[in-house]
């Protein structure tokens, strides 16, 4: 497992896909960083920097670009065959993988979230935005590990995820809310470091039960779905 974890990293990061990683977590610290430089109250500028960037944008589009980055192209140039020849269980090929995406997700997205956090709020606040991060980052990847095994357009199916299902009906519609990864992931930060902020509209046992699920539901699901795959690179 740990080989095909050293493939998938040194794939990833000698690909273009990862420079797509860098403009947004530059543009959530530096909207603080201007903010705290014009001495505008976090009042003003906490919210949408945290929230509406960083944690319903950053976060979420990062996880899009890096899970279905770790197997979707390997799906769609064929080379996957490559992978499934290999004497290895496919759950430790998913595995893998998810270890790969969550990890960079997370790391990419929890550094700025932090920094925006201590800027904003506070060291506690911007650790509690870590933790929601990591959390948000395992069940992101999982989902959107998943779709690149279900879809050729991982992508299109994941950003309708975030903007339409998360952006316009998990903010209008409460029965939506629950399947929400943003959601889950603002009840948790909230609940470690309660600020104006972060106004969590799931509970938070909820939003940690529900975490679980995508991250082992989607994990479990994926790897059923790899085991379909012939060694053509067809499913069966």
């Amino acid at each position: 497992m740990s080989t095909v974890a050293y493939i998938t990293a040194r794939g990833l990061f000698g690909r273009r896909r990862v420079l797509l990683l860098l403009p947004l977590p530059l543009l959530l610290v530096g909207l603080a960083l201007i903010c705290r430089a014009y001495d505008v109250s976090p009042d003003q500028w906490g919210q949408p920097v945290v929230v509406g960037l960083g944690l319903a944008v950053v976060l979420p589009v990062i996880s899009l670009i890096v899970g279905t980055g770790v197997l979707g192209s390997e799906v769609d140039d064929g080379t996957i065959v490559h992978i499934l020849t290999k004497p290895l269980p496919r759950r430790d090929i998913i595995l893998a993988k998810l270890l790969v995406a969550a990890g960079v997700s997370a790391v990419t997205a929890a550094v700025p979230l932090f920094v925006v956090g201590v800027l904003a709020d506070s060291v506690r606040f911007g650790l509690a935005l870590v933790v929601g991060a990591v959390a948000g980052a395992i069940a992101y990847s999982a989902l959107f590990l998943l779709l690149s095994l279900l879809t050729r357009r991982p992508v299109l199916l994941g950003l309708a995820y975030i903007l339409v299902w998360e952006g316009l009906l998990g903010r209008f519609v409460s029965g939506t809310r629950v399947l929400s990864i943003e959601q889950y992931v603002i009840s948790i930060a909230d609940k470690i470091a309660p600020t104006g902020m972060l106004e969590g509209l799931v509970s938070v046992p909820v939003a940690i039960v529900m975490s679980v699920v995508f991250a082992v539901g989607g994990t479990i699901y994926a790897i059923n779905r790899l085991g379909s795959f012939s060694v053509a690179g067809e499913t069966s």
